[in-house]
């Protein structure tokens, strides 16, 4: 019932996306220590412990990669390897190669709020301009922004996996490369085949 309780909240306009985390937070707290009973009130005061652990480390790990995004904004690294590609590419199917190595250097050095910001208004005219559909531009951006929450030096996904699992981060980088293959492969797809993205419009 919560999955269709949070789908009916969201779209009916009861609650708004960043709320619906909370309504979920709540929900397990009551099933789990009113409901079940499998938390205790000691136990709960132990995962409240554990839980504020790990945001303050991922609030953390997000400070340093918004440092690290200021940097790179301020010395325009990112318009500067935009304006690269686009003076050196006159066919759509090189624009889309040099596009997935752009953004996936970009995923790896910036987060993805400050992405949608920086570069979606560089790429978009350009690939409207070779006839790329705007939504297939937007799953290719979003696929390859998820693939670069896997990448060094950002990689929260990976930062927030060796906090939470208390594995060595390499460690974690190596279990993560054949995923990163798939990831990879299906990127491939998304790329080459819009009707893929395009089906329900078209």
């Amino acid at each position: 019932p919560m999955p269709i309780a949070l789908i009916i909240g969201i779209y009916s306009g009861f609650f708004a996306i960043s709320e619906a985390a909370a309504v979920v937070a709540i929900y397990i707290l009551i099933v789990e220590t009113l409901i079940y009973k499998e938390i205790s009130a000691k136990k709960l005061m132990q995962v409240v412990k554990e839980s504020m652990e790990m945001v303050g480390s991922i609030l953390l790990i997000l400070s340093v990669s918004l440092a690290l995004t200021n940097v790179f904004i301020d010395a325009e690294v990112p318009t500067k390897l935009f304006q690269f590609i686009q003076e050196n590419v006159d066919s759509k199917i090189s624009f889309l190669i040099l596009l997935n190595i752009f953004l996936l250097f970009v995923g790896a050095i910036l987060d993805i709020f400050s992405a949608l910001v920086i570069i979606v208004p560089l790429i978009l005219p350009v690939a409207i301009s070779f006839g790329i559909h705007p939504v297939h531009l937007g799953i290719i951006f979003l696929a390859n922004m998820q693939i670069g929450y896997m990448t060094p030096p950002v990689g929260i996904n990976l930062f927030i996996s060796s906090y939470r699992f208390k594995k060595p981060i390499a460690e974690v980088y190596k279990a993560s490369m054949p995923f990163m293959i798939i990831l990879l492969i299906v990127l491939v797809l998304i790329t080459y085949i819009p009707q893929l993205s395009l089906y329900f419009i078209n």
